[in-house]
């Protein structure tokens, strides 16, 4: 019998950087126990360009990846959720639709490498630190062993991986 796979949402204001990173790297490294989504309260309706680049950079597939607003994961038919975390602040203090299955939430917040002004240099900086927040972040949740923890003690797991700086 295979292992169960989780379901993760990542939500963000835009859903164009923070939450797309989070996605298609928890897709990557999850190695099939996972399977990542990501939405924002306002997308923007574009990928951030310097996101993908990053993301190619590290050889972690685009292709699908899009900004989408999270009602989409709300809506009957949508896949079920294990888990919603949030990583930016702005996303955490909305009011955010009612999720079917009571997922276990989280807060995740990193800083937003959108909002970084600059040359590219700088910029690809900033989204390279939000990339390594997250990867530590991603690395802690991949190693947990969740069919062995309740939900309580899952919720308090996610809220201790968020501070990982």
């Amino acid at each position: 019998m295979g292992e169960r796979t989780y379901n993760v949402l990542f939500l963000c204001t835009g859903n164009s950087a923070r939450s797309i990173l989070a996605e298609s790297y928890l897709n990557e490294m999850g190695h099939g126990r996972f399977r990542a989504y990501s939405a924002g309260s306002h997308p923007t309706g574009k990928v951030n360009p310097f996101a993908l680049q990053l993301l190619e950079s590290n050889r972690i597939p685009t292709a699908g990846a899009r900004s989408k607003a999270w009602d989409e994961f709300a809506k009957p038919g949508a896949p079920k959720m294990d888990f919603i975390i949030t990583v930016c602040d702005q996303a955490a203090g909305e009011m955010c639709p009612i999720w079917p299955g009571k997922p276990v939430t989280a807060h995740w917040g990193v800083e937003d490498p959108v909002a970084v002004s600059g040359d590219d240099e700088k910029i690809r900086a900033a989204f390279m630190k939000a990339f390594a927040v997250l990867q530590k972040r991603i690395a802690l949740l991949v190693s947990l062993r969740l069919e062995s923890i309740d939900a309580m003690s899952m919720e308090q797991r996610l809220k201790q991986i968020g501070k990982e700086r």
